[in-house]
């Protein structure tokens, strides 16, 4: 399961773009040289050849000065205002949000506004949060909002200049409005002046615009993409077709950690469409016309495995071992105060173990590749995430320059974290698979939902040690907390710039660095292996942390016979925004009032990429189960660009977070994952759903992310509601597994 690269090089070179990374955010008129430079030459990303051909055609139309073209933004002569997207939109919206920001500032009508993925070039669209160009982090956004107004109002800005040569008037008595350049009698379209702006030289400091002149950030209309994924007309990576293009399936090890010791492929080989069986370092691949017959095939194959430097525990044996080291003495995260001896000098001791499971990401379009050698160059079509990362991988394997691995990206059908892979796991496969083949083909590997729920790179398994002293009031007199888990980031490429004195940062998230106002508080770390590899999942470490926290806090307050709400506002009064959020939350749900009868409540609040996100939960008991009926939730993500589908965003979160506390859970028996498809991997089903209101707290602040904050505070405020109405604290993940009534 684990590839055989040696990413030294690549580490090294993602490390150097971290240290960088800060300067891309500190100046503004460095934007400029990366929003609308020159740009002659620079293919766009595209989906196929019809992709490829207006990609194409746009780069001619910059050599020949035809059009504004540049990195960021080409309008063409027949009036297209083209924002490239140097992210990858996953669903979460952001080639919408980024061409909202571009049309705004140059008052372009939305009607004539188009947007594409960016090529792979980490010189002109490195994310200014990592340093290399990808997506993650809930930073497409907060790391783009300036560099995209900028472009926006660069080209703005040329295009008043081209019309007010060509008319002979001021500039100043120029407007632009719904796209159409107006002075007096005289106007033209964005177009009509775009060959003559583009021979102007680039401002270097644009006027951006004021909030109340915005003319549509902080307006919610359709997204970009919305009738094409409706239409079927979106092209994704498993609809990609070129020409004499083969399909690979893998058999992989079904240990991690396993290597191929022999092979019988007699059977395989004999399904109509195979062209090829090959071994490779991560299993045995099959090389065939169609889908069906590479699947086909790769079922018959007889494959001996080598488990002798194989991970063959189960998970009970995994949480048995982590819960020992739960016991003892970790690496230290915080320090503040002196918690062990306010523990033992407390009035009363609230004592917690919780476990939280392995994870899935299960995107509704699972791994998929294709992939060309031809000439030197390697040229890929997929829905690429952490695009520089693709490129060294690729180029180490074929011994070539990253500059000379073309990466066309394509529309995902989700991640939740999966394809921002730090070693490109599925795309280093299909590299491996046409390296060992010699084919000049153009080669897919296509991954079923089996092998996606089978692959490992899962959310991993932690184990969290609570002990909470209080005094006589009910005060939190000391706070003890122990997390024994896998790193992310230990061994990756990412390692120097997460793990930090042997804390991987993404670990102790949302424990760590709690804004609650606890006077004697240590969190300490035990760093474990384990043979599924680690992976970030929607929220990263939030996704444990704020539930072991929210739920501590709310037990802390039932204990004290506080309510839950002041007795948390009484611990945030140092951060605002947290508090905003939590106060607008409980009003909206109501939380003075008493609920409906059989109806119970319960709150969390959370900040996670620099957003912050308050929910109520109303839960009822149906069958002895937990049935959520409503969520309130308020979202404090600074300026809020499309409030609709920032809503969006956060009903998505609540759905996909109230599947994974609910249902969802990865075992390992002997090594082996016993889940294969979702009828073993529960997420949350369509009847499942809650209604969900969402809340947008007003705010000037910069935009920051909000593809993940929903996720992290649902799961604790169900459990809190669950709490009220049973009395059990569910402290074992998911509830099918911790809650246990009747």
């Amino acid at each position: 399961m684990q590839g055989q690269i040696d990413l030294s090089q690549l580490a090294s070179h993602i490390q150097s773009r971290f240290a960088g990374a800060r300067a891309l955010e500190l100046d503004r008129r460095r934007f400029v040289g990366l929003a609308l430079g020159t740009g002659a030459g620079l293919v766009i990303g595209s989906y196929v050849p019809a992709g490829a051909a207006r990609a194409e055609g746009a780069a001619q139309a910059a050599a020949q000065g035809d059009g504004l073209f540049s990195p960021l933004v080409h309008i063409t002569p027949d009036n297209i205002v083209l924002v490239l997207d140097k992210h990858q939109d996953m669903g979460q919206g952001n080639a919408t949000g980024l061409a909202t920001l571009v049309a705004d500032e140059l008052d372009a009508a939305w009607s004539q506004v188009r947007a594409e993925f960016a090529p792979a070039d980490v010189k002109l669209y490195a994310n200014g949060a990592f340093g290399i160009q990808g997506t993650g982090g809930s930073t497409a956004m907060a790391n783009s909002f300036v560099q995209y107004r900028t472009a926006g109002a660069a080209a703005r800005a040329m295009i008043i200049e081209a019309a007010a040569k060509r008319w002979g008037v001021a500039a100043e008595s120029i407007t632009i409005a719904q796209g159409v350049v107006s002075s007096g009698n005289n106007s033209a379209t964005l177009g009509e002046l775009a060959k003559e702006a583009a021979a102007l030289p680039v401002p270097t400091d644009p006027k951006l615009k004021t909030p109340e002149q915005f003319t549509y950030i902080g307006k919610s209309f359709p997204r970009l993409d919305s009738v094409a994924k409706t239409t079927g007309a979106r092209i994704y990576t498993q609809d990609v077709q070129l020409p004499g293009m083969l399909v690979a399936t893998l058999a992989r090890p079904p240990r991690f950690g396993g290597k191929v010791k022999s092979v019988d492929d007699k059977a395989a080989r004999a399904v109509k469409g195979v062209v090829d069986v090959v071994t490779t370092s991560r299993g045995v691949a099959v090389l065939a016309s169609s889908t069906y017959a590479a699947i086909k095939a790769r079922e018959l194959l007889d494959v001996a495995w080598d488990d002798s430097q194989a991970d063959v525990r189960g998970t009970d044996a995994l949480i048995a071992e982590y819960k020992a080291l739960a016991e003892k003495p970790g690496v230290v995260a915080r320090q503040e105060g002196d918690a062990e001896g306010a523990i033992a000098k407390a009035d009363k001791l609230i004592e917690a173990t919780y476990v939280f499971p392995y994870l899935a990401h299960a995107p509704m379009e699972p791994m998929n590749c294709v992939l060309e050698f031809k000439d030197g160059k390697a040229t890929l079509w997929t829905g690429a995430q952490l695009q520089t990362v693709d490129q060294g991988v690729v180029s180490a394997i074929f011994g070539i320059k990253p500059e000379d691995v073309i990466i066309n990206t394509l529309w995902a059908g989700g991640s939740f974290g999966r394809r921002g892979v730090y070693d490109s796991d599925y795309i280093a496969e299909t590299a491996e698979i046409v390296k060992v083949t010699g084919r000049t083909e153009p080669i897919k590997l296509v991954w079923t939902r089996e092998d996606d729920i089978k692959g490992g790179y899962y959310r991993p398994v932690y184990v969290h040690k609570v002990r909470v002293g209080l005094d006589k009031d009910g005060a939190i007199a000391g706070w003890h907390h122990r997390i024994v888990g896998q790193s992310i980031a230990t061994g990756t490429a990412f390692e120097q710039a997460i793990v930090k004195n042997g804390i991987d940062g993404t670990s102790v998230e949302g424990v760590s660095d709690t804004p609650y106002a606890i006077p004697n508080m240590q969190v300490e770390l035990h760093t474990t292996s384990a043979g599924p590899r680690p992976l970030w999942w929607r929220s990263v470490g939030h996704t444990h942390t704020a539930y072991v926290m929210e739920t501590m806090i709310d037990e802390v307050a039932a204990v004290s016979g506080k309510d839950a709400v002041q007795f948390r506002l009484a611990l945030l009064g140092k951060h605002p925004r947290h508090m905003g959020v939590l106060k607008l939350a409980a009003e909206k749900a109501g939380w003075d009032t008493p609920p409906a009868d059989g109806v119970f409540r319960g709150v969390a609040v959370h900040e996670s990429f620099q957003s912050f996100v308050a929910e109520v939960a109303e839960v009822r008991l149906v069958d002895g189960k937990p049935k959520v009926d409503r969520v309130v939730a308020a979202v404090d993500c600074g300026i809020a660009v499309n409030p609709d589908n920032i809503k969006a965003q956060v009903e998505g979160g609540v759905g996909f977070g109230l599947g994974a506390v609910l249902h969802s859970k990865v075992t390992l028996k002997d090594g082996v994952v016993d889940q294969g498809n979702f009828d073993g991997y529960e997420v949350l089903r369509m009847n499942e759903m809650p209604r969900v209101e969402v809340h947008i707290v007003p705010s000037a602040e910069a935009p920051t992310g909000i593809g993940e904050p929903g996720v992290p505070p649902i799961g604790p405020a169900v459990a809190n509601a669950v709490a009220v109405g049973t009395g059990q604290r569910v402290r074992v993940l998911p509830f099918a597994d911790g809650l246990k009534l009747g």
